[in-house]
């Protein structure tokens, strides 16, 4: 049945209000109250909303829905029916931005904000399909004609999960770029990383997946959970707070500064998060959000800091995020902020006083006749790299440091420079002492002294990070591990000129003063060639893709195969993590079960309002979560590293168009049911083990 998420949210916030000692009673609709004493609640991390800390006894906690299922069990869908169908269930199709509910009214992508009407619209509904989505069986890396029908028997060697790209937002920070995504689309709109209505509610429905992977655990224990990157928007001390507080099971005061409407609106309410089962060890990786500005600026280097507690709305050019902007430098001169020579825009916040978030002090400079502020708050301080790795040894969850305790003690961390040492983000970990198996945790993100004005969204190795990670393989290989690779950022899935792709370093950006250690070709060689590796793992990009690179040799060595493995943001739709279980079969080959899981969202909690939001942005932007990038031999007419060098090329001189898209990057055709779009993927995918290694796993594991 449809999911009516707004009806109920109402029964939560049913009560007297919260005055300026106590906090509401609230114990109707699917809320439940929990009794804490001022200690508990504190001040620490999340900080207190004027004098309540000494006055809170009861917070608000949400619970989530029942059963819980990954994917394979049910599957949540919007289904499209056409604007000239008399249904009442006129939904918009998000594959085609000319048919929209109601006749053809459709929002735009500088209508984003317009919450309020997402529910007259029919934007954000949603169901359950009718049937789960199933495993696909994949043998693109196996010998040709392998049948995996001759499988008797599988064992579970490891069951893991991920979550990537949960982008806690202080929505209420001075320094956003609100307004520059709502009036120049073609280079911001479908940016929902800088504004859409899902920024609201960004810690409810992290607690909502913590808590699913909770319930998951106890009918499958996991062995582990990894974190793909982009815990913050924005780099803030806040925003990594109440990322780590949630997984801890703290109270969490999802705003700041004046902490409007902490007393009335859903998302600004405090809450006690459910935290991470601890018997479930809980791994890090670093993205480029968690420090850069927005995953786009250094923040230090360009003199930012100051714009993040100020209490003065940002006024910035609206060309910023234009391409070629060859004054891009002076506009993050902190002495020169203003003096660009173009004209200025307020940037605008969050009134979080409203319910549904009304975007506020935003618009032309000259609208204004004083500077717009807001309340500041030194929590919004943007964390240099080594003070957010530093965040991770103040938990309550195991293990101490979630990886980042392993950086100093790997032992190939003596190739790390003494002035790098601080701020080094790779290591690895071996999550079961009687399985032969590394996991290797990579930063491929960029640096923020590359003297770079490009987005910093790219993929990059510098010459330590690229020595590291080439020692980690040979060792494993050495050892005689299989091994897996948790980077925030995918490999050979998007096209040059995007903000996604393999960084060029100064052959691509002038004012660049690093270049990458190795280039897309070199390092798909190497991991061809470390035929233990199963597969890279990663985020970035908010997609379900699984992408299969085939050995050079399919026939004679298919072992140098291999599989990427990328996972959908928490933020924006369809908000999915994903489960992998590593299973080793009767015949010795491994095969990797990689599947989607919904969050189990109750109806009535804040959580629900963010998957109505999140869905109803997607049918706003109508962005391609599907997408198969061409492979390119050329662009701009000279030749460049190819999207993928290990699939066919166009060969065409051209941009844009052309190009040979991947065969491996597929999806299911749901059509038949009534769902013409897709964007989660369930896999098994198989890995021939070399000779050698097949021989090492039937020692150790001779009864498969």
């Amino acid at each position: 049945m449809i999911n009516g998420n707004s009806d109920r949210v109402g029964d939560i916030e049913k009560g007297d209000g919260l005055s300026r000692r106590h906090f509401i009673k609230v114990c109707t609709g699917t809320a439940v109250c929990v009794s804490l004493t001022p200690l508990m609640f504190g001040c620490n991390h999340g900080g207190c909303i004027g004098g309540y800390g000494d006055a809170v006894k009861q917070v608000l906690r949400y619970p989530i829905d029942s059963p819980v299922l990954k994917t394979t069990g049910r599957m949540i869908t919007f289904p499209y029916v056409k604007p000239s169908d008399p249904s009442p269930k006129k939904m918009p199709d998000p594959a085609d931005p000319a048919t929209s509910p109601n006749g053809g009214t459709a929002l735009t992508w500088a209508e984003l904000s317009q919450v309020p009407e997402y529910d007259k619209l029919g934007y954000g509904q949603w169901e359950y399909l009718d049937q789960p989505l199933p495993i696909v069986p994949r043998m693109d890396i196996m010998p040709t004609g392998y049948d995996a029908s001759s499988i008797a028997t599988s064992t579970k060697l490891l069951n893991f999960f991920a979550m990537t790209d949960i982008h806690l937002t202080d929505k209420e920070a001075p320094n956003q770029l609100i307004f520059m995504q709502q009036s120049n689309p073609d280079h911001a709109g479908v940016n929902t990383s800088i504004y859409s209505g899902v920024m609201l509610y960004s810690p409810h429905v992290f607690d909502a997946a913590i808590q699913t992977a909770n319930a998951l655990h106890k009918e499958n224990p996991f062995d582990f959970f990894i974190s793909l990157g982009d815990a913050c928007n924005t780099t803030m001390y806040n925003e990594l707070r109440w990322y780590l507080d949630i997984i801890d099971g703290k109270v969490i005061v999802p705003c700041s500064g004046a902490h409007l409407g902490a007393d009335t609106v859903d998302y600004q309410k405090p809450f006690k998060a459910a935290g991470l089962d601890k018997s479930i060890p809980f791994y890090q990786t670093l993205g480029n959000h968690d420090h850069f500005m927005i995953g786009s600026f250094p923040v230090y280097e360009t003199g930012l800091e100051d714009s993040y507690i100020s209490d003065k709305v940002w006024a910035l050019p609206n060309e910023l995020l234009s391409p070629k902007l060859s004054k891009f430098p002076a506009l993050f001169d902190k002495n020169n902020l203003t003096g660009s020579g173009l004209p200025l825009f307020y940037q605008g916040v969050i009134d979080g006083s409203t319910p549904d978030g009304a975007i506020i002090n935003s618009g032309p400079e000259g609208d204004y006749s004083t500077p717009p502020k807001v309340a500041a708050d030194p929590d919004r301080r943007s964390l240099h790299r080594e003070e957010w790795i530093r965040e991770f040894f103040k938990t309550t969850t195991s293990p101490m440091g979630h990886g980042f305790n392993l950086v100093s003690s790997n032992p190939n961390f003596h190739l790390v420079p003494d002035g790098e040492k601080a701020g080094f983000a790779c290591y690895s970990f071996e999550p079961k002492s009687d399985l032969p198996l590394k996991v290797i945790v990579l930063d491929d993100t960029q640096r923020e002294d590359d003297g770079s004005v490009d987005i910093h969204g790219h993929g990059f190795l510098d010459d330590t990070r690229w020595a590291w990670l080439q020692a980690e393989l040979d060792d494993g290989q050495a050892a005689n591990q299989l091994m897996i690779i948790a980077a925030h950022i995918p490999i050979a899935v998007a096209n040059r000129g995007t903000e996604l792709e393999w960084w060029t370093g100064k052959e691509g950006d002038e004012s660049a003063t690093t270049d990458n250690a190795v280039d897309l070709t070199g390092l798909v060689n190497k991991l061809q060639s470390t035929t233990n590796l199963l597969m890279w793992i990663a985020g970035h990009r908010h997609l379900n893709h699984v992408k299969a690179f085939v050995s050079p040799d399919p026939d004679n060595e298919p072992e140098k195969g291999f599989w990427q493995v990328e996972t959908s943001s928490l933020r924006d739709f369809p908000q999915q993590f994903r489960t992998f279980e590593i299973l080793l079969n009767s015949d010795y080959s491994v095969s990797i079960e990689a599947v989607n899981v919904d969050p189990a969202i109750a109806e009535g909690t804040p959580a629900a309002k963010s998957r109505r939001n999140a869905i109803a942005a997607q049918q706003i932007v109508h962005g391609n979560l599907t997408m198969s990038a061409p492979n390119y031999e050329t662009f701009l007419g000279k030749p460049i590293p190819p999207t993928d060098p290990t699939q066919p090329q166009s060969g065409e001189q051209i941009t844009g168009v052309g190009g040979v898209a991947d065969p491996s990057i597929q999806y299911q055709d749901l059509t038949s049911r009534g769902i013409p779009y897709n964007a989660s993927y369930n896999a098994r995918l198989f890995k021939q083990l070399s000779p050698a290694m097949k021989a090492h796993m039937q020692k150790l594991f001779p009864a498969v």
